[in-house]
């Protein structure tokens, strides 16, 4: 028999050692076909309880073990606690495992470690015990507890729901499987979905619920940027509501990946470009009846579908996609034509890559306005925009935003303005659509 601890080893190296994200270990690592559903979950669930996995090491350990026992305990702690393995089987696997990697010497505090070891008490401090009731690092459970208050918990321990697809036609035949319905035409999630020869065809497309959310909220028009457009599904879906769409990135590979995607889906109104949205192109000014700055952010909305985010993301990335998240908005707003619409989003929870950002934008720019927005997926309506939160929004933690450009005043209504008048408009909430 395999050693079920061999594969999972070898791929969640390639993230904690590595320093690589998990769906390309995942991809460029040899795992066994017949067991990958097996290597895949046990990937997927010692990254998401890693802070769990870590303080159950901590609680047992004098000292810190090296990085190969410290992985091997890892990947057979989540087999114990979250899989009901039996605890012969996990720890003789684990023992042979050091063995293989010519870690010997430490097969023996395994073995004893996997056979005697017990929980450590959960804390009595409010962050600490969110820290490790969710297993998440304590500066994020800080933030999310100083944002969320009682929700926190729910917040960050909200499971990814399944596998969202958004189908173009022929859905009928797929529904017979298990699935939930969500409140977009043919977007339907599924505990499991096999991918076919009809996705190659168009018929259908992977798609987070929050990216059809984020989508949904979005008016149409002639012309859209879509500034930070890759892989391109929100620029496909988007593609219904205007009649051209250009879409960026940054860089050329990310490029392909939109052309790619488009073409699958025979979408016709495109135009993608390698460009940096920081810098400002002048045969964009006022062109556009749209601009979309879908900007990178911490990812803390999708930890549930990307649990490497906890391992990689760090405190000081906040501030710097802060940053960028600003440099975008003051570029990309002198894109928009007067009277149109900018939108701003994130697959962020923290307030301070949201609310503070249209915040910010808004003193800066005394000619964009906010605009309400709705939407038919829960959701919490905040000062600025609309906030997807994983326990309410089918597993979803998305943003939005709009702002509006002023339309030229006439010039009797410009002589007519006093100038104290030019501070932006914040609407008042808009009712949860």
């Amino acid at each position: 028999m395999t050693n079920p601890l061999t594969d999972p080893y070898i791929v969640l190296n390639k993230v904690y050692s590595g320093g690589k994200y998990l769906k390309q270990a995942i991809a460029e690592s040899a795992v066994e076909p017949l067991n990958k559903n097996r290597t895949v979950k046990i990937c997927y669930g010692v990254l998401e309880k890693d802070v769990y996995l870590s303080g159950i090491i901590a609680h047992n350990c004098k000292k810190p073990p090296k990085s190969a026992a410290r992985l091997i305990l890892k990947i057979a702690l989540y087999m114990l606690e979250f899989m009901q393995k039996s605890g012969y089987m996990v720890v003789d696997h684990a023992v042979e495992l050091a063995k293989k990697l010519g870690k010997g010497g430490e097969a023996g505090f395994i073995n004893a470690m996997l056979r005697s070891y017990s929980l450590p008490p959960v804390p009595d401090r409010a962050d600490e015990k969110l820290a490790y009731t969710t297993s998440t690092p304590l500066w994020l459970a800080k933030l999310v507890r100083r944002s969320y208050k009682a929700e926190a918990a729910d917040i960050l321990s909200a499971p990814a729901p399944g596998v969202c697809v958004r189908f173009e036609r022929g859905e009928a035949e797929y529904l017979e499987s298990e699935h939930l319905s969500t409140p977009f035409a043919g977007v339907y999630i599924f505990k499991n979905f096999v991918r076919d020869e009809r996705f190659f065809a168009g018929d259908y497309t992977f798609q987070s619920i929050g990216s059809v959310a984020i989508c949904s909220a979005i008016s149409g028009g002639e012309r859209l940027l879509d500034a930070c457009a890759a892989p391109g599904g929100k620029s496909v879906l988007l593609s219904k509501k205007f009649k051209n769409v250009t879409s960026c990135e940054l860089h050329p590979h990310r490029v392909q990946l939109i052309e790619s995607y488009v073409s699958r889906m025979g979408a016709k109104n495109f135009k993608a470009v390698c460009a940096d949205g920081t810098v400002f192109n002048p045969s964009y000014e006022g062109a556009f009846d749209a601009v979309l700055v879908d900007a990178p952010c911490s990812g803390t909305g999708v930890l549930n579908e990307n649990p490497d985010i906890k391992l990689h993301r760090r405190p000081q990335d906040i501030p710097s996609l802060m940053q960028t998240q600003a440099a975008l908005l003051n570029n990309c707003c002198r894109y928009v034509k007067p009277g149109g619409m900018l939108y701003y989003s994130t697959c962020s929870i923290l307030p301070e890559e949201n609310d503070t950002a249209a915040y910010n934008f808004l003193a800066e720019h005394k000619n964009f306005c906010l605009v309400g927005l709705q939407s038919p997926l829960a959701h919490k309506t905040t000062k600025f925009g609309l906030q997807f939160l994983p326990h309410i929004s089918l597993g979803a933690g998305f943003f939005i935003a709009c702002f509006k450009r002023a339309a030229p005043l006439l010039r009797n209504e410009a002589a007519a303005t006093p100038r104290h008048a030019a501070r932006p408009v914040i609407l008042s909430e808009v009712p949860s659509g």
